[in-house]
């Protein structure tokens, strides 16, 4: 009598895909819950909590805001990425990133003050001295290994 019906047809927010192609421009701010793909022009600002990628045709002016994203275009602008960024071989940035982890092609252009989220804890490591313990430090750290190579040994 009070049996449960559900639609099986019900797409849940966040699941789909919205995509701006080559050939189309924007102008003003976009705020969604699914992820992106464009190949065409923006001029404002992108917020999702998903993905984004921008295609080799694809251009982004102002904010872009999102979990990760893969990049083959050219973006200029504030670039937020709560977890990877990953800049192929035709990407082009210009601006301020700030990211969870970075992964770079050689072959992109990367012209931007880059600062990553958590990176206090890396710069402990980075600001000991020769002199102090090495423990906790990159042994494969050429700098330190020389330094090492060339004092006297005791």
């Amino acid at each position: 009598m009070f049996s449960e019906k559900k639609d099986k047809n019900v797409v849940e927010p966040g699941t789909g895909q919205n995509r701006i192609n080559e050939g189309t421009k924007l102008v003003g701010d976009i705020h969604s819950s699914g992820f992106f793909r464009i190949d065409g022009h923006i001029e404002g600002n992108v917020n999702t909590p998903s993905k984004v990628v921008l295609g080799k045709t694809g251009f982004i002016k102002g904010t872009l805001t999102c979990e990760n994203a893969d990049i083959e275009g050219k973006f200029e602008g504030n670039l937020d990425v709560s977890g990877t960024l990953s800049l192929k071989s035709t990407a082009h940035i210009d601006g301020e990133v700030v990211v969870g982890k970075l992964a770079v092609e050689p072959g992109a252009t990367f012209n931007a003050s880059c600062t990553m989220k958590g990176g206090a804890k890396n710069k402990v490591n980075q600001t000991a001295t020769p002199n102090e313990s090495t423990a906790g430090s990159n042994h494969f750290d050429r700098q330190q290994r020389a330094k090492k190579a060339a004092e006297p040994s005791k």
